[in-house]
């Protein structure tokens, strides 16, 4: 059977672990071939040897702004092509304001907006060169709708939703599609600081769900024919009430 995304390379912030590397792992099903981006050098080694021949690693600290801006001879000659770049490193915080620490709160901010919008800012010549390409942001339903557990990151998410409804619109003259996928809450290591009492009940009441979930939706946001973009595509467990 061929595969949706045969002949296309694809490149994912983040994606040693985590959504990122259950993404990785859809678009290789599907034929493309995947360049995971990650500052974790080691656990890069481990996923694309998971992974297999289709997988690439190139070791970038996001927060390093020189590195991301200067990545894109990197990613092309993994391949020799980008058709796909999904932003979707970042970082989270939650808890009461008043009890935060503005340290954490700014690495939060600076990974999940300031680099996120650095790195498609680098790739973003390519895509309008070859007049087509995919841009996704991993952003999250707090991006729509304010969490009161997690005023900061709510914060990030809406700046990230701001970016890519007016930054698609710039790009529609190149034919480069822009778009969002929000999750409801994901068990991965984002969530390490939740409170055990928090997990548990939202164990309970199926208010979670996998990181695989999210790759089924970004994989149908980039197989959606020339000349349909999918702007935001929101993804809840069943058991979310937000």
């Amino acid at each position: 059977m061929v595969g949706r995304l045969d002949g296309k390379t694809a490149a994912i912030t983040g994606g040693a672990s985590g959504i990122g590397f259950a993404c990785a792992r859809a678009l290789i099903d599907e034929g493309a071939q995947v360049i995971l981006i990650d500052r974790d050098e080691p656990q890069l080694t481990r996923a694309t040897g998971e992974l297999g021949a289709s997988a690439h690693a190139v070791v970038v600290d996001l927060l390093d702004g020189k590195s991301v801006s200067a990545m894109l001879p990197r990613l092309l000659e993994c391949t020799g092509g980008l058709d796909i770049f999904h932003a979707n490193a970042g970082a989270y915080v939650g808890g009461a304001v008043l009890d935060g620490n503005p340290d954490d709160w700014d690495r939060v901010m600076d990974l999940n907006t300031s680099a996120a919008f650095r790195s498609v800012h680098a790739v973003l010549p390519h895509f309008v060169a070859q007049k087509s390409g995919d841009v996704v942001f991993t952003s999250s339903v707090a991006g729509v709708t304010p969490v009161v557990w997690e005023p900061i990151y709510t914060a990030s998410k809406y700046a990230v939703q701001a970016f890519v409804h007016s930054t698609r619109r710039q790009l529609i003259e190149h034919n480069v599609r822009m778009g969002a996928v929000l999750p409801g809450p994901v068990i991965t290591p984002l969530l390490d600081d939740w409170p055990k009492a928090k997990m548990e009940e939202a164990l309970a009441s199926r208010s979670l769900m996998e990181a695989r979930e999210v790759a089924d939706a970004v994989l149908f946001m980039v197989t959606r024919p020339d000349g349909i973009v999918i702007r935001d595509l929101t993804i809840l467990p069943h058991g979310c009430d937000i």
